[in-house]
Parts: structure tokens; C-alpha cells; sequence
């Protein structure tokens, strides 16, 4: 993989990739992880994992996430950013070190429908969190990939508060690609570049 990816017309990547489940997106953001760090032995990659573990099925599927990436790319380290990505891209980004946030798609759900109810955000909360990230994101030194779900695709959901997160969604998906230089379409494992 041509390392000139990670620059675009002189500026960091910022990469949103976006795919339905098990389309390949993480996948891909791993591979791209790994061609970074073996461009050039004084780089660093952080994985951000907004993921929690609220029950046994969710707990191994980050088990299975994990001991996946360790064999893929053992070098990638990993910061957990359940709900504060944007402090978190603030705070560790730089030029020689790649930031994977995988997924916005669960971070969103952190803020919109936790497991705890007394957790939910009020809108202006969430809007906050997510201007701040927005900012954070275009001011990042380093390169950057989001990976987040394609949802709307499908049936129009039954419940108010599920069409709302399609919808929120939706908003925050069309407010990171227009933040980034580049965004791909995961689908079947295949990327197909949009922007």
C-alpha cells in the first residue's frame, strides 16, 4: 500500500469509512494501520474503541475484536473513549501518529441509547459532543480514520426513538465526511471511494 495515501494535497488523512455490519470497515481501517506503521519505523497508531461491554455476547465480541487486531496489527495500540472522542483526538493527535476511532456508530449510541437510561443525553448535550468532536477532528495535526455504519439504507424503522438515531446518525455521518479529505463505502470487503 503507497504510503502517500496518509497525505492529501499536503494535509493528514482524515478517512471516513462507512459500510453496514460485517462489511469490512474495521478490517480496512486495520490494513491502513498497518501500512502506516511499516512506512516508517518512527510512527505510532492508536485504535479508539467507543465499544462497551454490557453483556456476555458484547463482551466476547470485543474479546474477538481485540485478539483479531493483535494478530492483524500488534503494534496498535489501544484507548478506550466510550463517549469523549474529541478530548480524546485532542489530546493524542499528532503528526507521526494515526488515530483509528472505531466506531462512531457506538459512540453516538453511548450518548443516545445507553444501556442505563439515567445516562441519556439531552439534544443539546449530544450537539455539543459532537461540535467539539467535529472541531477536534479538522484541527488534528495527524491522520485520522472514523469507521461508522451505512443504516439508512434499509426498512424505515418502527420505533420513535430508533428513527431517531437513524437519523442522528445519519446527520453525524454527513458532518464527518464533509470534515474529512477522503471517505469510502465499505461493502463485502470491498472499498469504494466516494470522496
Amino acid at each position: 500500500m503507497d504510503a502517500s495515501i496518509f497525505q492529501v494535497d499536503g494535509a493528514p488523512l482524515k478517512l471516513l469509512l462507512l459500510g453496514g455490519q460485517k462489511s469490512g470497515k474495521s478490517r480496512q481501517a486495520e490494513l491502513l494501520a498497518r501500512a502506516w506503521l511499516q512506512a516508517d519505523a518512527g510512527r505510532s497508531a492508536s485504535l479508539v474503541a467507543t465499544g462497551t461491554a454490557y453483556d456476555a455476547e458484547m463482551e466476547e465480541r470485543i474479546a474477538r475484536h481485540q485478539r483479531d487486531r493483535r494478530e492483524r496489527v500488534p503494534q496498535l495500540a489501544t484507548l478506550e473513549a466510550p463517549r469523549d472522542v474529541a478530548q480524546l483526538l485532542q489530546a493524542h493527535s499528532r503528526p507521526d501518529h494515526l488515530l483509528v476511532v472505531d466506531c462512531l456508530t457506538l459512540w453516538l449510541t453511548n450518548w443516545l441509547m445507553p444501556m442505563e437510561p439515567s445516562e441519556v443525553a439531552p439534544a443539546q448535550a449530544w450537539q455539543a459532543q459532537c461540535d467539539a468532536f467535529i472541531a477536534a477532528l479538522q484541527a488534528a495535526p495527524g491522520p485520522v480514520i472514523l469507521v461508522s455504519n451505512e443504516i439508512g439504507l434499509g426498512v424505515i424503522p418502527m420505533g420513535r426513538e430508533v428513527r431517531a438515531f437513524v437519523d442522528a446518525l445519519g446527520l453525524l455521518n454527513q458532518q464527518a465526511a464533509a470534515a474529512c479529505n477522503r471517505v469510502q463505502l465499505m461493502a463485502a470487503g470491498l472499498p469504494l471511494q466516494m470522496k
